[in-house]
């Protein structure tokens, strides 16, 4: 439902189309499910660049005039939720710089880094002067400290000292590049559209403007896009790889390819495997919407039980809302979801979700089944196994404490007892990893279920960095 988890964010990149902001923009569109806070695009004819960056949802950003001032035939776009540096235009993505020596520069970053502000504080000491307060300004700033002037090496400079999760788009005058760390944490996809290149987070922003998928940008690697073409550069360390596992779980659509895989299939395997683990007797089977579905159909399939729709989301709702003076009970979830009474009524319910994180809105989604809805018995199955820690890589997550699993000790009956459900059972890790590889020797990082880290986290990063200011560069 995307309520617990906060998306990170969507980037991508246009080379050699002469209406690539348009491309850029409705590649973002379909990347809005990434990121809602804020949106940008940075254009270049070649001598000039041009940027726009807004708070908002994509459509609230853009308009045809806006895109009209955005020429060139290259172009990178952004849509961000803040995971580092707080949500405030001076934050937005992607960023624009200019130097009389250094020539023109922009670029837009999905992820985390584990050691920037140990970098950032090392910059300020030399004289550096920042002027946001994410980490993507820090790449930023080791990319002009390179000293060559090829856009390959300032990559290289950079890449070579920053630890975290990183996939990024970068622009010069004529070239577009894109990155992904030596781990993979986030995807990063190639495809063509006629002569035009597009770099992408996930295939389905390919689809939305008629390219063909090519490849994945692998982890490790630089690809570099000019007049030449396409151009590999593996010039990272090796590192053994871990793909976030929870882009299959909730965060890619599902009509998406990434990882190398279907996450409509990937899903769909979860939901078999948790039933496989965590059955119940129950009469119908049903998701919290959207990002339950699938494994919602997954489940059922394998129970042999009827999937239906028991909960429907109104997807017209925003961020907040105004609740009425006088109080109505569950409110906040009344307004984004309602009960099928005819689907529910007297009958035992199986409800699929992604997660549980805090457990107070499963909580009241099982009222609801109950009193709106009149169902006899509620099981929730969860098809990734209990949130133990926090993300530092990309997510916006809730700290140690705060996470359901934690503060019950760990007891699954009494977080069943806490959300008033019959039962509940969340599919394992073993059985998580197995049903995402599919016979694969794929890498994954599972931190947020184990606390098995992939890479040591150097900053203080349950502070947030701090505030400073960023000039709109037009």
């Amino acid at each position: 439902m995307g309520k617990w988890w906060d998306e990170e964010c969507g980037i991508v990149g246009v080379y050699g189309h002469p209406e690539a902001a348009n491309l850029a923009y409705l590649c973002m569109y379909a990347l809005q499910h990434r990121g809602q806070e804020s949106a940008g695009i940075v254009s270049s004819t070649g001598s000039r660049m041009f940027s726009h960056r807004s708070m908002g949802l994509v459509q609230d950003v853009f308009n045809e005039d806006i895109l009209m001032k955005l020429p060139g035939s290259l172009a990178i776009g952004h849509v961000r939720y803040s995971t580092a540096g707080s949500s405030l235009l001076k934050n937005a993505q992607p960023y624009a710089m200019e130097s009389s020596r250094r020539g023109r520069l922009a670029v837009g970053h999905n992820g985390n880094l584990v050691n920037a502000r140990a970098i950032r504080e090392t910059l300020e000491d030399s004289g550096a002067i920042f002027q946001s307060a994410t980490d993507t300004e820090v790449i930023v700033h080791l990319m002009a400290q390179a000293g060559s002037g090829r856009l390959i090496d300032k990559i290289g400079f950079a890449t070579g000292q920053i630890l975290g999760a990183f996939s990024a788009v970068f622009m010069t005058d004529k070239e577009v590049a894109g990155c992904r760390d030596p781990w993979g944490f986030r995807p990063l996809v190639v495809g063509k559209v006629k002569n035009a290149y597009i770099l992408a987070s996930e295939t389905c922003a390919l689809d939305l403007v008629g390219a063909i998928y090519e490849r994945e940008v692998q982890p490790g690697e630089v690809v570099i896009i000019n007049e030449n073409g396409l151009t590999s550069y593996a010039n990272m360390p090796t590192r053994k790889h871990a793909r976030c596992v929870f882009e299959h779980i909730y965060f890619a659509r599902p009509d998406s390819k990434i990882f190398g895989d279907s996450v409509y299939a990937v899903r769909k395997r979860l939901g078999a495997k948790l039933y496989e683990e965590q059955p119940a007797e129950a009469d119908v089977v049903i998701c919290v919407p959207d990002s339950g579905r699938v494994a919602a159909i997954g489940y059922a399939e394998a129970a042999g039980l009827p999937y239906e729709e028991g909960l429907i989301r109104n997807h017209y709702v925003g961020r907040t809302f105004i609740e009425p003076s006088h109080a109505i009970r569950n409110f906040g979830v009344k307004v984004k979801l309602n009960a099928v009474k005819s689907v529910l009524e007297g009958k035992r319910v199986v409800v699929v979700d992604d997660s549980i994180v805090r457990g107070t809105t499963c909580q009241k989604i099982v009222h609801m089944l109950r009193e709106m809805g009149g169902a006899k018995e509620v099981h929730f199955r969860i098809s990734s196994p209990p949130v133990t820690h926090p993300c530092y890589y990309g997510i916006d997550t809730p700290t140690k404490e705060e996470l359901c699993y934690n503060v019950m000790d760990g007891n699954v009956s009494g977080i069943c007892d806490f959300i008033t459900a019959e039962s509940l059972g969340y599919i394992s890790v073993p059985g998580m990893l197995e049903a995402v590889r599919d016979g694969k020797d794929l890498g994954f990082c599972d931190a947020c279920f184990t606390g098995n880290y992939p890479v040591t986290v150097i900053d203080d990063l349950e502070n947030k960095q701090m505030e400073l200011f960023l000039q709109e560069i037009e």
